[in-house]
């Protein structure tokens, strides 16, 4: 059964007064009832603008935004964030440090219709959702920073709204706790059925808590899709560099082959986008394999132990240097020399895209 659709945005575009650039440019995307989708992007991108023009805390310069089958903003309409139906998290939790955790919650709730008996209920229902059940009498300064965003989550989630907008959720927190927090926060989401949009900068926290993830790059979605679509299969060198950290080395088209200076690879035609004889070929750490051989001009440089796997850089006879990981079971000395090979898959390529492209002033437009 098809879920119905809880979030439109037509070609949505955003210029500030004080700039030409749009921060947000011609984005279109649709949101399914139950979804999450995840904006990942480099600061300046435009994520949080969107995220704000969706809540309503800015104002769009075109198209539309429709929310629940409801006009929102656009076409000489504007609806205030308060009448959204949309719950919002803040990356710095914005909790009421003189309200108990209960009382927190029960914010939003004490504007609606409900009854205290009802509200009372439905904290306790919220608490036990996000496992903090028996802390609410607490203050926040008395939780830790993972129970905090929890209770964050949980006071958004309270009037059970359309949506919920997160903004950069878990940056606060230390890596340890923001990992566990990944997986809680999409299973509470989950559980709690509410569609859901986060912005974060971590292709990590993007992969793990996304059905969906829109890739976006100087104030455009670049693209769209599964965590598995956009990894395995992005549509530009830029997705490809931000989200798998890949290598890229020119490659020259030679017959079915394509030159570079680790070898020769056959590239299927299904992978090459354009007709050029040279482009860039999309080299993911993880497929390349290192073999120790005296007689090759690639030496190991730098070796990082990460504890499942080693970090390598690697530096070839042009001085590039490229990066591979291998499980923690393959260690190859710093100075050893060793042929590269690349796994069995499918690599890609791409056009060549220049250094002005890369360094455009569009993506230092203020997030």
């Amino acid at each position: 059964m098809t879920q119905p659709t809880i979030l439109q945005v037509e070609d949505v575009t955003k210029i500030f007064t004080d700039t030409t650039v749009p921060a947000v440019d011609r984005v279109s995307l649709i949101l399914k009832q139950g979804e999450l989708l995840g904006l990942l992007g480099p600061s300046g991108c435009g994520k949080t603008t969107l995220l704000r023009i969706i809540a309503g805390f800015e104002r769009l310069s075109k198209g539309t935004v429709e929310l629940a089958g409801q006009l929102v903003s656009g076409n000489g309409r504007w609806l205030p964030p308060e009448k959204r139906n949309t719950g919002m998290v803040f990356q710095d939790y914005a909790l009421f440090p003189h309200l108990t955790v209960a009382d927190n919650i029960a914010f939003g709730l004490r504007k609606s219709s409900k009854s205290e008996k009802q509200i009372k209920q439905r904290v306790a229902e919220i608490l036990s959702l996000v496992g903090l059940a028996g802390l609410e009498k607490r203050y926040p300064h008395e939780l830790s920073g993972g129970q905090q965003q929890r209770i964050a989550l949980a006071r958004a989630l309270a009037p059970q709204p359309a949506l919920i907008l997160l903004d950069e959720p878990l940056s606060n927190l230390d890596v340890q706790v923001r990992n566990r927090l990944r997986e809680e926060v999409r299973c509470i989401l989950k559980a709690a059925g509410t569609s859901a949009i986060f912005v974060t900068h971590d292709q990590e926290e993007a992969l793990s808590i996304s059905d969906q993830i829109g890739v976006m790059r100087q104030g455009r979605l670049e693209q769209i899709g599964t965590p598995e679509e956009i990894y395995s299969q992005p549509a530009s060198r830029f997705v490809a560099e931000f989200v798998t950290q890949a290598n890229f080395l020119l490659a020259k088209r030679k017959g079915k082959l394509w030159t570079t200076e680790i070898g020769d690879l056959e590239i299927p035609i299904s992978t090459i986008s354009h007709d050029a004889d040279t482009a860039e070929l999309m080299l993911r750490q993880e497929d390349l394999i290192l073999t120790p051989d005296e007689n090759s001009v690639v030496v190991v440089k730098e070796r990082q132990f990460l504890g499942r796997e080693y970090c390598y850089c690697l530096e070839t006879a042009s001085g590039k240097r490229l990066h591979a990981r291998t499980t923690a079971n393959i260690s190859v000395t710093v100075g050893t020399r060793v042929k590269l090979s690349v796994a069995s898959g499918e690599p890609r390529i791409f056009p060549i895209v220049s250094k002005t492209e890369v360094n455009s002033p569009a993506m230092k437009i203020n997030a």
